[in-house]
């Protein structure tokens, strides 16, 4: 059992995408907040925005998914939504940070380093947790969002650059102009760096960084062979690689790390992490990210393209080969977007109220929703759900019990899912 979680940095729009709202549509161009009490993120309502895109029951379940996923639309039969998902801050990095490790502040253990403490590693020769960075750069708050914490240095994720196929982790091969380097010298390196390692760590034992520094050492060389092999994908036929678009320029970027991701899975990866999306910054010709604040057509429509490529790929991909049914997909994003316009302009601000993360295999309940947003999605009002109930839920699929997962800190038993949630989402059990 596995998990591949996408993550969709900037806030994508709930009622753009998953969240239909009728009323929304009747109110379209009424001020939304009539009295003027109310204050959004970085801007005063404007007025009630509908969708920027139709909607349409999709599938034999009938859930309801806008035109901007047209491929999405086409697995929602596979796919269970949580409608009625909510942050406790409405800024990037800590929404981030809560989504990825359960608390907005940082240091804590992220999902994947939890589940790898929890269950290990299935491959020798790849690391447990790994993650795909967009190749835009790299998310709001950057690798803690992927980080240990106060757990075993050693359940940190690697990051891998799908991208690069030559130099997919850095610093992984010496220059190409380096002549100091063979395979027999590199060994007798290797075996002489081990010795003495082993003896520095003898005499700190309390120190779980040297121990992941040594196994990193270690995995680096085994790497060297395995990384590069994950990463060239001339062996995918040519329609696996239509199927993803990699020649895209503008889609084919994010279709290859889903691609990486599938192979990764099957290779033995226990957790691997998809950034759909950047670093938060203004826009050039588009942002880098799911923020639209200025313009939500401009933004959503090209990251929809992006995401919609990508995972419908992934899942009919992981579908046809039958690793869908022992892995675990995830899709969300840190927090939703406002139902009025910013001001007067074409975005929309942040909504750390309401928000959608949809699920998918791993013994999912295909075709299935829990919670609601109220009738114009400005918040979430029935089964109100937060990072700690999404985490447990994966963990229960993972065989794990999310209370018994812990680590002694700080006096102590620390959790992913902290003392606030309900448990899992049993709605959504296959």
């Amino acid at each position: 059992m596995r998990v591949i979680q996408i993550f969709c940095p900037g806030g994508m729009s709930h009622v753009d995408t998953f969240d239909y709202k009728p009323e929304l549509i009747k109110r379209a161009g009424k001020p939304f907040d009539p009295d003027g009490k109310l204050q959004f993120f970085a801007s005063k309502p404007g007025n009630c925005q509908p969708s920027y895109y139709p909607f349409k029951q999709r599938g034999e379940c009938g859930r309801w998914v806008s035109d901007l996923f047209p491929k999405l639309a086409t697995q929602v039969d596979d796919m269970a939504f949580i409608y009625s998902m909510q942050s406790k801050t409405a800024l990037h990095g800590p929404g981030c940070f809560m989504m990825n490790t359960g608390q907005t502040l940082p240091g804590f253990p992220s999902m994947g380093a939890w589940v790898t403490y929890g269950l290990g590693s299935e491959s020798d020769n790849l690391p447990a947790f790994v993650v795909l960075p967009d190749p835009r750069g790299l998310p709001p708050g950057g690798p803690i969002n992927w980080g240990a914490g106060f757990l075993p240095a050693v359940h940190q994720a690697t990051t891998l650059d799908a991208t690069n196929v030559e130099q997919p982790i850095a610093d992984l091969f010496p220059p190409k102009d380096f002549s100091g380097t063979g395979r027999v010298q590199d060994q007798q390196t290797l075996d002489f760096l081990q010795k003495l390692n082993r003896q520095h760590a003898a005499q700190r034992t309390a120190n779980t960084e040297l121990d992941a520094r040594i196994a990193a050492y270690e995995m680096a060389a085994r790497l060297q062979l395995s990384a590069p092999e994950v990463t060239n994908l001339s062996g995918e036929t040519e329609l696996t690689k239509k199927l993803y678009a990699i020649e895209d320029p503008e889609i084919g970027p994010f279709g290859r790390q889903c691609l990486m991701a599938r192979r990764l899975a099957e290779r033995g990866v226990r957790f691997i992490q998809i950034y759909c999306g950047a670093e938060n910054t203004t826009a050039k010709k588009i942002r880098p990210n799911w923020d639209s604040h200025e313009d939500l057509v401009r933004d959503h429509g090209y990251w929809g393209a992006v995401l919609d490529a990508g995972a419908s790929a992934l899942l009919a991909d992981l579908k046809s080969r039958g690793l869908l049914e022992d892995t675990l997909v995830i899709c969300t994003t840190e927090f939703g977007r406002q139902p009025a316009a910013q001001g007067s302009g074409k975005g929309r601000d942040h909504n750390a109220g309401a928000f959608t993360a949809w699920m998918a295999g791993g013994g999912i309940k295909g075709g299935t929703g829990h919670g609601a947003t109220d009738e114009l999605g400005f918040k979430a009002a029935e089964n109100i759900t937060h990072s700690y109930e999404l985490h447990a839920t994966a963990l229960h699929l993972l065989g794990i019990d999310h209370e018994k997962l812990t680590f002694y800190h700080n006096g102590l038993q620390q959790r992913l899912t902290g003392l606030e949630g309900h448990g899992v989402i049993k709605e959504l059990l296959a």
